[in-house]
């Protein structure tokens, strides 16, 4: 059955912090306990309130890499059905559920240029599925609002060149150059290594520092300008949040893993002067693979991920507004790299883990 408010589910969080081995709870994020989101019951959602629009990004695992399979042992359907895991899946009939009050929409940058749109429907499951169905589900039944989960992004982009937030200015790296920059100028926002600072434009026929930032907002702000093709019957919308799982190809490259975190503060602040929306919340997700002592680009990353948890008081204007999933303790193995070799139970619990801590900043 559906919550028509907010309060009645935050009346029943109770906070539980995931854990290592090799860290203390006062290191790792705290992630909101929730109960398990109801089966859809069918109903709209009331539509004379504005569409909550909450915006994903990210690269490949964001995209969506899960594996679902049919009625085999093993499948998506087969653990709802033989591990009691993710009923709210499953229809009374045995077939995927439909919610008819969050709007699943994906767009992403086609091969030739332009914007794609592969998914435009009710929450369901179709094809390859991402942390999106756990972070809908709990959204979903969380308010009487309509929802709409719009996702934007492409595979293999860097936060440190492809994503590369506005306002990032060229800087000197003193460091061994790795990837694919030459000379020792990482290039700002719109800069490219011919012309590191720029001219403050789009630079056609090049990918510049910060293009697919640039198309994921792009494409995003054309979906909410055309807001009934995307929610039918919707005339008013508001960016309520933002969620990102990325960083697989930034712990390839040095100098962007070493830049991380300076290149994550701006994003998010980026973000929420692009969209016009600076009381969204944010939430992100590390690495699977990532774990505390793991050394390397990957150590840093995650580092990076966990500083900007509104909870450590490093940034205090990410306060109660800005939440890290550590995700180790999610992931049923693999690497980010390797989509986690498509096992839907790690997209679903990040996904879950996602939708939570999004809940707990909406508590707030």
């Amino acid at each position: 059955m559906k919550h028509t408010t907010t309060n009645h589910l935050f009346g029943l969080f109770a906070a539980t912090t995931l854990c290592l081995a090799t860290a203390t709870a006062a290191d790792l994020p705290v992630i909101p306990t929730l109960p398990t989101p109801a089966k859809p019951d069918g109903k709209e959602a009331d539509m004379s309130k504005p569409v909550q629009v909450f915006i994903l990004l990210g690269q490949s695992n964001m995209v969506g890499m899960g594996e679902v399979g049919g009625d085999e042992p093993g499948s998506l359907k087969d653990i709802v059905k033989t591990k009691n895991k993710y009923s709210y899946l499953l229809d009374e009939a045995g077939n995927w559920s439909e919610r008819k009050d969050v709007r699943n929409v994906r767009v992403i940058s086609g091969r030739r240029g332009g914007m794609q749109v592969p998914n435009n429907e009710w929450m369901t499951i179709k094809g390859k599925i991402g942390p999106e169905i756990g972070i809908g589900h709990y959204l979903g039944d969380a308010t009487d609002a309509p929802v709409m989960l719009l996702k934007s992004c492409n595979g293999n982009r860097s936060l440190g060149w492809d994503l590369m937030p506005p306002g990032t200015e060229p800087y000197e790296y003193d460091g061994d150059m790795t990837g694919y920059l030459p000379g020792k100028i990482v290039p700002g926002y719109r800069g490219t290594p011919e012309n590191p600072k720029g001219n403050g434009q789009k630079v056609e026929g090049a990918w510049y520092a910060g293009k697919q930032y640039d198309e994921d907002t792009d494409f995003a702000k054309n979906v909410l300008a055309k807001l009934n093709e995307y929610y039918p019957g919707a005339t008013k919308y508001e960016v309520a949040g933002f969620f990102f799982w990325q960083g697989e190809k930034d712990c390839g490259v040095k100098q962007n893993a070493d830049r991380y975190q300076t290149n994550l503060v701006n994003f998010i602040k980026a973000l929420r002067k692009d969209f016009n929306a600076p009381n969204a919340k944010f939430v992100l997700a590390t690495l699977g693979e990532g774990t505390k002592g793991c050394g390397g680009n990957g150590e840093k990353v995650l580092e990076a991920q966990l500083a900007v948890d509104g909870a450590t008081g490093k940034y205090p204007e990410f306060k109660g507004n800005v939440a890290t999933v550590f995700s180790n303790p999610l992931s049923m193995g693999g690497s980010g790299n390797g989509h986690y070799e498509g096992n839907p139970q790690t997209y679903m619990n990040v996904g879950e883990a996602m939708g939570k801590a999004m809940l707990g900043l909406m508590k707030n």
